[in-house]
């Protein structure tokens, strides 16, 4: 299994905090977002993290101070409106590193304390599968999902069988973490995902592999 840590936005709804500094670079408790991330993940994981080139000095920087190996890759990107997304980054390194065992997914600017190692002993390796979130309530998970754009999964037994992007509508009390498990037979319908020009989040695309 491969990680790939994902921290090449220009997070402009922060600007102008995040102006000049990467937004998983930002600190929380002593250290960046993304160091508590790395610390989270399993040891025998092999860990890249993609960025852009505006902040690369910085991520290279950063890279440094690790105690375990992490490649840091480099995306084409100095604008907002340059960048390939999550979506376009996933599939990118995908093809460019080769890589054809199962990938676990995170975003390089959200802080957990989800226990990874059991997060993968559940995973079945035949389907995707996406870390939830019970808030208690559909109508507080409905309102974050709106605010910090992320997704709310409808499950029935250990199953997804929906999940809303950006929900208009309180479906479920269940919030996504921006922590994804995909196995290579779904590589294959990534690329199709992105050549047809869906939209470029995890969650649509998890919405994507309920209908195919």
């Amino acid at each position: 299994m491969k990680c790939l840590v994902l921290a090449g936005g220009f997070a402009t709804r922060l600007y102008p905090l995040t102006l000049n500094r990467a937004k998983a670079l930002l600190e929380y408790r002593g250290k960046p977002v993304i160091s508590h991330i790395i610390d989270r993940i399993p040891g025998d994981i092999d860990i890249l993290v993609s960025t852009n080139k505006k902040f690369k000095a910085d991520f290279l920087n950063w890279q440094e101070t690790l105690r375990r190996p992490v490649e840091v890759c480099i995306e084409d990107a100095m604008t907002d409106e340059q960048k390939k997304g999550a979506i376009g980054a996933v599939d990118f390194w995908i093809k460019n590193k080769g890589i054809a065992e199962n990938l676990m997914v995170l975003a390089g600017d959200n802080y957990f304390e989800l226990d990874l190692s059991d997060f993968i002993r559940h995973f079945k390796g035949k389907y995707a599968a996406v870390a939830v979130h019970d808030v208690g309530d559909k109508n507080k998970a409905c309102e974050i999902g709106k605010r910090c754009q992320i997704g709310l999964a409808v499950i029935e037994k250990d199953k997804v069988i929906r999940f809303d992007e950006k929900p208009e509508e309180a479906t479920s009390s269940l919030i996504a973490t921006g922590i994804y498990l995909f196995p290579p037979r779904v590589f294959t319908l990534l690329s199709k995902y992105c050549a047809e020009g869906q939209r470029d989040n995890l969650g649509s695309f998890m919405a994507y592999l309920l209908e195919v």
